[in-house]
């Protein structure tokens, strides 16, 4: 990455957009009578190591995925793409890890979106114990053999951390990682 003070810079500016999207939005996920008391949200420090390039495989008759959710129920998505990444590993002599992301889009759904729920080393014990979720955007129909970037200083917690009044998709075994992810949202 050339410009990793720019790229800084405008993580924390989303960072920034969300924590006063949270305080005061009609539809933030904290409940109304927490606003008050809401200071932001808890980030691991940004690190350009977790924005990772992945080569995509492009799913053209995608399976289709029943993903369990918050509320005992299940949510149908397609399996639409399979990111293939390469991810640091613990300690600075280990080797990275390679492995396999599914993206999926929601049955039903318009876009192009890529969205990948995912658990890692950090999940329940730094990160929201439900797992952590990524949506990827690209400038154009995706193909097998493209690279998109996969940025894990994005990943999110999904809504129903915060109010059970959301019911969210669990991220499937598939996307089990078994390295930390220290990037993204954590929990306090």
């Amino acid at each position: 990455m050339d410009d990793v003070d720019g790229w800084r810079a405008e993580l924390e500016e989303k960072r920034a957009e969300k924590d006063d999207f949270f305080a005061e939005h009609p539809q933030s996920p904290i409940p109304p009578a927490e606003r008050e008391d809401f200071e932001g949200l808890s980030y691991f420090d940004p690190d350009p190591d977790y924005r990772v390039s992945a080569d995509v495989t492009v799913h053209d008759d995608p399976d289709i995925a029943l993903l369990e959710t918050t509320a005992g129920g299940e949510m149908r998505y397609l399996r639409t793409a399979t990111l293939s990444v390469e991810l640091p590993s613990a300690g600075p002599d280990a080797d990275p890890v390679d492995t396999d992301l599914a993206g999926y889009r929601q049955e039903g759904a318009e876009g192009e979106t890529l969205f990948v729920p995912f658990r890692d080393k950090t999940t329940g014990q730094q990160t929201y114990a439900g797992g952590r979720y990524i949506e990827l955007s690209a400038d154009r129909t995706l193909e097998t053999g493209d690279k998109i970037v996969v940025d894990f200083n994005l990943a999110y917690t999904p809504f129903c951390a915060y109010s059970e009044a959301f019911d969210c998709p669990l991220p499937p075994e598939e996307n089990w990682l078994e390295v930390a992810i220290p990037a993204g949202e954590r929990d306090d």
